[in-house]
């Protein structure tokens, strides 16, 4: 019994019919890379290839098209769990992890710290070694990207960062998908960092040199990105022959870029600092005027919520602006990185150009 898309169907196996060719039925022509991702952690952009990235990509692509376009169902999660641990609230990637993997037929089970003992009356060990007996992947949105590395070192199932202080790799993921199907390649483009030197450039900062992008960054005096991720960029961009600018100016950062992209000024954890911050933002609000030092195909993104103070209502709802397309596509590449993990499923899409 094989599903074909839409309906369980009886086939009969001619004799000699391998196991690959029967995959090959459920599954389409393997991918032709060599990208093994199954059984591994997805903690930060770092730790993956420029081919393991674009195989992601690639991965989200065909998945939107499958399930949202072809109107395809694909129980790939079928008799799998996840857990899904939040510390920090969240919007897009609860949406995106709970429905994703249910639509993929599994289960999610949304786990606060007022639901378990998440290191208060249990370690964290012991929870990353009781879940592992019970679900086959977790995903945490924590404060402490440490607390990850942990529960990775216990854990026995694949850990997927949700959001840490460090790195938002899912994020940049949806973010890529974006722009890919918007210009139809990465490799070459531009982009313009405007903000705070967070979580979601550093994740940034650790990939787009894989990928062929330029990385122009602009933020106020002692609000840059960390010192050690800011040197593992420029090795990267040495090594993929990348262009890299930090500077503190927001239009020298503009200058010429594909993408203008920003984030908030003020994480969760740090609303005491909100008058200090504003204040030291000051000029950072992207808005038309800024867009005027952009190339001529310039586009808006940010990963929300977002404040006006950060980018004005002109080019926040502008047809530049691909910030709703940005969102959905946070279910894609979480699904994406979800089937990579867990399943030996190959997409069918034709590979993109990167």
């Amino acid at each position: 019994m094989l599903f074909n898309g839409r309906n369980f169907i009886s086939i009969a196996k001619p004799a000699g019919t391998s196991k690959q060719l029967l995959r090959q039925f459920w599954y389409g022509t393997p991918a032709q890379m060599n990208v093994h991702l199954k059984g591994r952690d997805f903690l930060t952009l770092q730790n993956y290839t420029a081919d393991e990235l674009k195989y992601l990509l690639w991965m989200a692509s065909d998945l939107k098209q499958r399930i949202k376009h072809k109107g395809e169902y694909l129980p790939l999660m079928q008799g799998k769990s996840l857990a899904m641990i939040f510390e920090k609230r969240s919007t897009r990637t609860r949406l995106s992890a709970e429905t994703g993997f249910a639509l993929l037929g599994g289960h999610p089970s949304f786990l606060t710290t007022q639901d378990i003992h998440l290191g208060t009356n249990e370690s964290l060990t012991d929870t990353a070694r009781v879940l592992s007996s019970m679900t086959n992947a977790i995903l945490a949105r924590v404060y402490n990207h440490n607390d990850l590395d942990l529960m990775a070192k216990e854990a026995t199932i694949p850990i997927i960062n949700g959001l840490s202080n460090l790195y938002h790799p899912l994020q940049i993921l949806a973010d890529y998908l974006t722009l890919q199907e918007h210009y139809g390649g990465l490799k070459g483009l531009t982009m313009a960092w405007i903000g705070d030197g967070n979580n979601v450039l550093q994740s940034f900062m650790e990939s787009a040199a894989k990928l062929g992008m330029h990385l122009r960054i602009a933020t106020p005096r002692g609000f840059e990105p960390d010192l050690r991720i800011t040197k593992i960029s420029e090795q990267n961009s040495k090594e993929y022959g990348t262009k890299l600018l930090l500077t503190t100016d927001p239009l020298e950062a503009a200058d010429s870029a594909n993408v203008l992209v920003t984030d908030t000024w003020i994480s969760m954890g740090q609303e005491e600092e909100k008058k200090e911050r504003v204040k030291a933002f000051q000029g950072y609000q992207i808005t038309m005027q800024t867009a005027k030092s952009a190339a001529s195909n310039w586009t808006f993104l940010h990963c929300l919520p977002r404040k006006p103070e950060e980018v004005d209502d002109e080019v926040f709802y502008s047809p530049r602006s691909l910030v709703f397309q940005e969102a959905e596509n946070r279910k894609w590449t979480i699904m994406a990185v979800m089937v990579s993990l867990l399943t030996d499923y190959s997409p069918q899409l034709r590979k993109p150009t990167f």
